[in-house]
């Protein structure tokens, strides 16, 4: 008798007798099995390792020495690594160190195995970027069991990257409805790390600004085209739903934890140094650092770039322009100084042109990516 009986027509129902898959199956049945690298110089060990797994769905790669195993990784997907403590070439604390400071390997998890006593070593491991440590003698209980849970948070995290992924490719579908925005977001988390490297602020601070450059009018994908690409001026009611876009984008982006020191670019960066700003009404220090940072930048770049209302401002007269607004109390009178100083040398002709941004760009995206 199946396990699922019909209600209705449209109803199903779980019987009380049945049994439910654990979670571990989705796992096994994907159509790519999770693939485990083991790296030991002892072909026993090795055979071993893999009868304890072949109960599970695993791909499983081989090295004898961490040399072999770097070749691997570079060309492989690899979503596990187990690893001897004492191995030929370096001792596994110094390949976990150089696999978790490269940026394409630092996420995978790291089983390490050992027959050497002692909580030392087990704190060298973990504090070399080990995720988990073993000790020989190894039941195949225990080490299934740890390999499964292992694999399950790999799962998740890669699960976030892609969510992440997605994210950011809807932000830049925005940027690409609009033919007059070309490389607007590039820009920005260009002039915005700039800016906030002049004022010394730490990584993780030019991190959320370079995503900010992407993710800040995100929540412009709810706005009607037919509002966000007005040639006149919008109507009271209109402008009230363009003015939602701040909250929007915070709504689409709050369900990703990673992203959280990006909400407050997100939300505020339309506030006015006066008050008179939205969603909040923000004033002054009030307004995130960041927001205010990102909001500089792209003032400049919407002053910079042809639009179909007025053609691009050269740097002088955009900081001119800048400059006012500061004076009206519109824009953070400290920032738009120091942001005309640090893009002057920018401007001129010798660094002009969109290849030297582009590669600046090209230069903070692997430096905050270290």
């Amino acid at each position: 008798m199946s396990a699922l009986s019909k209600k209705s027509k449209d109803v199903i129902v779980l019987r009380p007798d049945m049994h439910l898959p654990r979670w571990e199956s989705v796992l096994e049945d994907a159509a790519q099995a999770p693939t485990i690298l083991i790296v030991d110089a002892l072909d026993l060990n090795r055979r071993l390792l893999k009868a304890m797994l072949k109960t599970g769905s695993y791909r499983i790669l081989e090295a004898k020495r961490p040399s072999a195993a770097f070749v691997i990784l570079e060309r492989e997907k690899v979503d596990l690594v187990v690893v001897d403590l004492m191995m030929p070439e370096m001792s596994g604390h110094d390949f976990c160190r150089l696999l978790k400071n490269d940026r394409k390997t630092q996420l995978i998890p790291i089983l390490m195995i050992t027959s050497v006593q002692g909580v030392e070593n087990e704190v060298a491991g973990i504090e070399s970027g080990a995720d988990e440590f073993l000790m020989k003698p190894l039941m195949p209980t225990l080490v299934r069991t740890r390999i499964r849970s292992m694999l399950r948070n790999k799962a998740l995290i890669d699960s976030l990257e892609e969510a992440e992924t997605i994210l950011f490719a809807l932000a830049q579908s925005v940027e690409h409805r609009d033919r007059y925005t070309g490389l607007h977001c590039e820009r920005l988390a260009s002039y915005s790390i700039s800016l906030g490297q002049a004022l010394g602020l730490p990584r993780q601070d030019q991190l959320a600004l370079y995503r900010g450059g992407y993710l800040h009018d995100i929540g412009k994908i709810s706005i009607p085209d037919a509002i966000l690409f007005k040639r006149g001026l919008l109507t009271d009611e209109e402008w009230q739903t363009m003015r939602l876009h701040t909250i929007r984008g915070e709504e689409i982006c709050r369900p990703m934890k990673s992203l959280a020191p990006v909400m407050p670019i997100i939300r505020s960066h339309h506030e006015r140094w006066d008050g008179s700003g939205y969603p909040d009404g923000l004033a002054g220090e009030e307004i995130p650092l960041l927001a205010r940072i990102l909001q500089v930048a792209d003032i400049y770049d919407a002053l910079t770039t042809a639009r179909p209302y007025k053609p691009a401002f050269s740097h002088q007269h955009a900081i001119e322009i800048m400059n006012e607004e500061a004076r009206r109390g519109w824009r953070d009178p400290e920032l738009v100084p120091l942001f005309a100083e640090i893009t002057q040398q920018a401007a001129s002709p010798e660094s002009a042109g969109g290849v030297s941004m582009q590669q600046s760009l090209e230069n903070m995206r692997r430096e905050l990516s270290k």
